[in-house]
């Protein structure tokens, strides 16, 4: 019988467990900079296994499938820092307002996630004390940094999707996503378009918004820096040589378009 618990509001994580954020290429020297809040799957020793086995735990519900080893080739190729989130996005979801329901999901497409079914307010800021806001504090720290030093700054989020969602099959191979800022977004699509044979998705299959993602409102509109969303279909980057591949192409399209983008 699986398990869960309900973790005391000050003890989610214990000492010993890994701080929410892993960076890499801290001090890249690129005008890019990167953010993959869906790259782990970890769960907190303190929420046992959050009532789900091992193999949902393993699926996309729980982590972006592919998004950290394309984001880990694309901040090498660019030389840029990148921002990973290694708890699962079943605990807490940090591309979503701590104040927003799917922060902690009760059903993630059609598995109910037992561990967030009535949870307490006090669990939910729990939740986000310990892993949203320190990962997200650091972020903003780091741009905050960038922008006292007067660099330039182009925000970049790397993000994976399954390719069946509720029995229907997805035909996009990357989605380009946006919504207020528009200055890096139709660049890369028309690219994309130009310059390969993908199946690229504009706002598919999901679009940006308030109250459906924080990275891309928060830390790149609100700041007025341009941005861009990617999400790649998961099942074309199991692999390091194909995410290396599709890394490959992303440095090539954000290069491309770069030098033309005002920030």
């Amino acid at each position: 019988m699986t398990r869960f618990v309900h973790a005391p509001a000050s003890a989610i994580l214990a000492p010993d467990e890994p701080h929410p954020l892993k960076i890499f290429n801290e001090d890249g020297g690129s005008d890019f900079v990167l953010i993959c809040e869906h790259a782990g799957r970890r769960i907190p020793r303190s929420l046992g296994d959050m009532g789900l086995s091992e193999v949902d735990l393993q699926r996309h519900i729980a982590w972006d499938i592919g998004a950290v080893q394309v984001a880990q080739a694309l901040s090498a190729l660019l030389d840029a820092p990148l921002f990973t989130q290694v708890y699962s996005r079943l605990v807490c979801d940090c591309n979503r307002r701590p104040d927003v329901p799917d922060f902690t999901p009760e059903r993630s497409e059609d598995t109910v996630i037992p561990a967030n079914i009535g949870l307490a307010t006090e669990d939910r800021e729990a939740r986000a004390a310990a892993i949203f806001w320190p990962f997200h504090d650091a972020v903003t720290q780091a741009l905050d940094q960038r922008a006292a030093a007067g660099r330039r700054t182009l925000l970049v989020t790397v993000h994976s999707f399954t390719p069946v969602y509720r029995g229907q099959s997805r035909p996009w191979e990357i989605g380009v996503l946006y919504n207020r800022d528009k200055a890096v977004s139709p660049a890369i699509i028309d690219w994309l378009k130009a310059n390969t044979n993908f199946n690229v998705g504009v706002n598919q299959p999901y679009s940006v918004g308030d109250d459906t993602d924080y990275a891309i409102p928060v830390h790149g509109e609100r700041r007025g820096l341009p941005c861009v969303e990617f999400e790649i279909r998961n099942d074309l980057i199991r692999t390091e040589d194909k995410a290396s591949e599709w890394a490959r192409i992303l440095a090539q399209a954000l290069q491309a378009v770069a030098p033309s983008i005002e920030g």
